[in-house]
């Protein structure tokens, strides 16, 4: 199997020579996501709890252009610029990680693309009959 290339109008277009994200066999591997307006292309002027709000909104747009969705995230990544935002995040994400949520790491980074606070990347699987896990 090839990779594909998996991308969409509903979510950021990329900021650099990256893809929004890739699918390969029955995974997708979403690129990091910072707090985009997909509309403006600008960052969002708000605190951490909607800027979480807002990429995982652009996430779950890009996973579904892949077949995908929320529901089938394996792993993600969080990166963050102060830690103290960890459990604002962490009270958000579980929002929209609560009945099965994915592993993940998190870990305090100097400094972000166009000076975010906040970045998350994802591993999902594809919806299929083997393997929908929104079952």
């Amino acid at each position: 199997m090839q990779k594909e290339i998996i991308s969409t109008k509903d979510a950021p277009q990329a900021i650099g020579p990256y893809s929004q994200a890739i699918r390969f066999d029955n995974l997708i591997f979403v690129s990091g996501q910072i707090p985009i307006d997909p509309e403006t292309g600008k960052i969002l002027q708000g605190d951490i709890n909607e800027q979480t709000k807002l990429i995982l909104k652009n996430m779950d747009d890009i996973l579904t252009a892949g077949g995908s969705s929320l529901n089938n995230v394996l792993r993600t990544t969080i990166f963050l610029t102060d830690l103290e935002n960890y459990p604002v995040v962490n009270e958000t994400y579980a929002q929209y990680f609560h009945d099965l949520p994915p592993a993940r790491s998190t870990v305090q980074v100097a400094k972000l693309p166009m000076d975010a606070q906040i970045e998350i990347d994802a591993i999902a699987c594809v919806n299929t009959e083997e393997n929908l896990l929104d079952a």
